[in-house]
């Protein structure tokens, strides 16, 4: 059944979300911070079965100087390709170095990097939240954008990102953060429209702020939140965005998704799948990524 508005209503809908007036200013100096430090990428090569690709164990300097790892994978012994970066969802992890093979098999070097401190824990959504600057997800983004810098580092300046759920947020805040990006595909994307999404969403992992702010007795953490809103970042993207939703999801709500989608500044395009939950489109959402990063990375002009 459907767990939010119905489709003409969430065509109709935008999100009361309102930017901090020093969210610019906030990023841009958070970012600047990370940048001063090395980014010191290291690629090790890994062995693997594989016949026709390429493996690396690749680790990067995030926020703090914290160690990021990722993997990437090539097809053999081919260098300076267009990159596709993907950010996992809630919990998750970037997997053993001979999964998700799709990209790299399609001809894009492709960089899966892995969340810090997650591999299957939880009560990330509320770490650090009594203030912006030691909030989890600030250096989760930090980490996103540096994640782009490396593959670019690596030898790929054209660069497209992926995830889905909470990846799919994290691909909308590199999407407002970085401003030359190819393109961009956020499946379901989590961490948008925050304040409709604990308004109307009874599942994990958004239950964590609902029962932390019930049982702090405090509302105060709305202003540490807004600095981190896939709705704020949507506003400041400008690279070519496909989005996809399912509107029987009860883990992150449509309205959200079309909170984000409709702020989003640049090109768009919105999947529906109206009897789908959490996983959208699935297969067929990597279809039209793939389609789509196709065009805009390996055959355009």
């Amino acid at each position: 059944m459907l767990t939010d508005l119905g489709l003409d209503a969430l065509g109709e809908y935008r999100s009361s979300y309102v930017r901090p007036d020093d969210f610019d200013s906030f990023w841009d100096s958070t970012l600047a911070e990370a940048r001063s430090l090395d980014l010191a990428v290291e690629a090790v090569p890994v062995a693997t079965p594989l016949r026709t690709l390429d493996v690396y164990d690749v680790s990067f300097t995030g926020c703090d100087g914290d160690r990021i790892r990722a993997w990437l994978r090539t097809p053999r012994g081919v260098t300076g390709l267009p990159a596709v970066v993907q950010y996992h969802g809630y919990g998750g992890n970037r997997g053993s170095a001979v999964e998700n093979l799709t990209w790299a098999s399609a001809g894009f070097a492709h960089l899966q990097v892995e969340v810090r401190d997650q591999r299957g824990g939880t009560g990330f959504l509320t770490r650090g939240i009594t203030d912006r600057s030691t909030y989890f997800y600030r250096r989760v983004f930090v980490d996103a954008v540096r994640a782009v810098d490396a593959v670019r580092a690596l030898g790929s300046s054209d660069v497209a990102i992926i995830g889905n759920s909470q990846g799919g947020g994290i691909a909308l805040a590199v999407a407002g953060l970085v401003p030359d990006l190819a393109a961009v595909h956020a499946q379901a994307p989590f961490l948008c429209d925050l304040r409709r999404a604990l308004d109307v969403c009874g599942r994990p992992p958004y239950t964590e702020l609902t029962t932390y702010i019930a049982e702090n007795r405090r509302s105060d953490v709305f202003p540490t939140l807004s600095y981190f809103d896939g709705v704020g970042f949507a506003s400041r993207a400008a690279a070519p965005a496909w989005f996809s939703v399912g509107l029987m999801d009860d883990i992150v709500p449509p309205s959200t998704v079309f909170g984000a989608y409709h702020a989003y500044a640049g090109p768009k395009q919105m999947a529906v799948w109206e009897h789908s939950a959490h996983e959208a489109g699935g297969s067929d959402d990597l279809d039209i990524a793939l389609d789509a990063f196709r065009s805009r990375l390996l055959e355009k002009p």
